[in-house]
């Protein structure tokens, strides 16, 4: 088995068992399961709206058009109940990335950077040199406030509070909020490190500057909402970006 899809249901995996036994008694393991395996199925369908959908299709590439009330309300909903993800700044960040994919520039990831290194660059990505998100939509009320540090920090307590409150146990609510976030990471790995580095997938495009690869498997297909084809993304959206 390839090493993102063994680290992948290795997680999964885990979380499983981790929501079974930390399950409160009235309870039980199996409707902390079953509980477990909603909260996970609700974020990561949120978030894959929020990120794959709203964000990058949407505002990013401008390849879907959405009533601006829409993508405003996608972003207020994923940013309180889900995984926070600072819209303005992701929009940046992936314009910087495919303006200057796998080389100075990229916010993401350099060539050279290694599965450590992206790692920590997924937690604390390199300092974008120049702001490409100056979309009007980005500028709104509503995107600067969901943008502000301040809410990021609010809103993800305030998720963690009504999980607790909804299934009222700590051990439980830290399970799931954690392990939520944790798989997110995996994502983000497959995206950043697994689809950028050549030792993996494979090309269908070999006229690319950089080292986006394909990788076609179920799991991460599924999961990233199928951004882990990576070198079909790349060369796409070059040639959107020459007739746009």
């Amino acid at each position: 088995m390839k090493i993102y899809n063994l680290t992948g249901y290795s997680i999964l995996f885990f979380y499983m068992l981790a929501c079974m036994y930390s399950a409160p008694a009235h309870l039980g393991p199996w409707i902390g399961l079953l509980i477990g395996g909603v909260y996970f199925v609700f974020a990561w369908f949120l978030a894959g709206v929020y990120l794959a959908d709203v964000l990058h299709m949407g505002i990013a590439h401008r390849a879907l058009d959405y009533k601006e009330w829409f993508i405003k309300t996608v972003t207020v909903v994923n940013n309180f109940l889900g995984i926070y993800v600072d819209p303005i700044a992701w929009v940046n960040r992936h314009r910087l990335h495919h303006k200057n994919a796998d080389h100075d520039g990229d916010p993401n990831k350099l060539s050279g950077d290694g599965f450590w290194q992206t790692l920590y660059r997924c937690l604390m990505p390199y300092q974008c040199n120049e702001n490409l998100a100056k979309d009007p939509v980005l500028q709104s009320r509503t995107f600067r406030v969901v943008a502000n540090p301040l809410f990021a920090i609010v809103s993800q307590a305030l998720s963690f509070y009504l999980l607790w409150k909804l299934v009222g146990s700590l051990k439980f609510t830290v399970v799931m909020w954690l392990g939520t976030r944790i798989f997110a990471l995996w994502v983000n790995m497959v995206q950043n490190y697994w689809t950028h580095t050549r030792d993996f997938g494979f090309r269908r495009y070999n006229d690319e500057q950089d080292n986006a690869m394909n990788i076609g498997d179920w799991l991460p297909v599924t999961a990233t909402f199928s951004a882990c084809l990576q070198n079909n993304h790349h060369h796409l959206a070059k040639w959107q970006e020459l007739y746009n």
